[in-house]
């Protein structure tokens, strides 16, 4: 399919972003039920529009960037859900992270549809998913990996097909998800021993970022672990209740795989403390403030 059209239903984050990208190439149609979010795609040049049904009509691909199960089953069987208004051998792009078996349930309902489902998982945030510098692990059959594939690279600079089937890149990205959430939880603790020490924190990342402590969450978190403590908080990019959500699936599948996982976790738990503090909306950098909740060092 060189040249389908796409419909991108969840102008979130990571929804937004990828959709002005996808727009650089393809006539993209958007929906959220976020007015204000189609409003933003609008004024970047992506023809928004006022139902998922009304945006859906007539594409080849609808894109999802939803929050959940729930959400995703709303997106395509709920009352304004887009499975009605698509044709046979349409493809679904499942951007999110819900869990393998959640997946593997909504691909068999697809395919009594005769609708593809290409299980394709994204990570590198918001600037990356702008710039098709995302990593995107797939789980999908030939024939649907194949429909999706234009799509997939415009996104992406690095795409893995992790496997044949749906769920299989739920699987990845779970994985994946592991380490990202504990290396966000590991940062917070280092910034804020920092501070505890006396350390000036700002030159503490910088230190901590030429050496073996490095990694891609403390570099992209760690300034705005530092700048969730100014009145406002951090910019939000990724939410604490998105970790929360990720860290449960993450270790949920654990369970079931009978692997211990104590690091991930205590994570969660972090997680879980956060959001039930009242913080589920605040950047998921904020996270340093239940471990530390005021600076005491030199950390300004």
């Amino acid at each position: 399919m060189s040249n389908p059209t796409i419909a991108v239903l969840g102008l979130g984050a990571m929804g937004l972003p990828m959709s002005t990208r996808l727009a650089e190439k393809f006539e993209v149609r958007a929906f959220d039920i976020a007015s204000d979010r189609v409003a933003l795609a609008n004024e970047a040049g992506v023809a928004g529009f006022d139902s998922a049904r009304a945006a859906a009509d007539g594409a080849d691909i609808v894109l999802l960037a939803v929050r959940n199960r729930v959400q995703l089953d709303s997106a395509l069987f709920g009352d304004d859900g887009v499975v009605a208004v698509l044709p046979d051998s349409a493809t679904i792009i499942l951007t999110s992270t819900v869990g393998i078996e959640a997946v593997r349930e909504v691909g068999q309902q697809l395919v009594a549809h005769g609708i593809h489902l290409v299980d394709a998982p994204v990570s590198g945030g918001p600037v990356r998913a702008g710039t098709g510098d995302l990593l995107i692990v797939v789980g999908a059959s030939d024939e649907a990996y194949n429909s999706a594939l234009d799509t997939l690279n415009h996104l992406a600079s690095t795409l893995v097909r992790i496997g044949e089937n749906a769920g299989d890149g739920q699987a990845m990205k779970t994985v994946n998800q592991l380490l990202c959430g504990v290396h966000i939880a590991a940062g917070a603790e280092a910034l804020a021993l920092a501070d505890a020490l006396g350390l000036d924190a700002k030159v503490a990342l910088e230190t901590l970022g030429a050496g073996a402590a490095q990694s891609f969450m403390l570099g992209d978190r760690g300034p705005r672990m530092l700048e969730a403590y100014d009145e406002g908080g951090a910019e939000v990019k990724s939410r604490i209740d998105i970790f929360t959500k990720d860290m449960g699936i993450v270790n949920g599948a654990a369970r079931s795989a009978g692997v211990a996982t104590p690091i991930a976790a205590a994570a969660e738990n972090l997680y879980v403390i956060a959001e039930a503090s009242g913080n589920g909306a605040k950047d998921d950098s904020s996270v340093i403030t239940v471990i530390a909740p005021e600076r005491k060092g030199n950390a300004e």
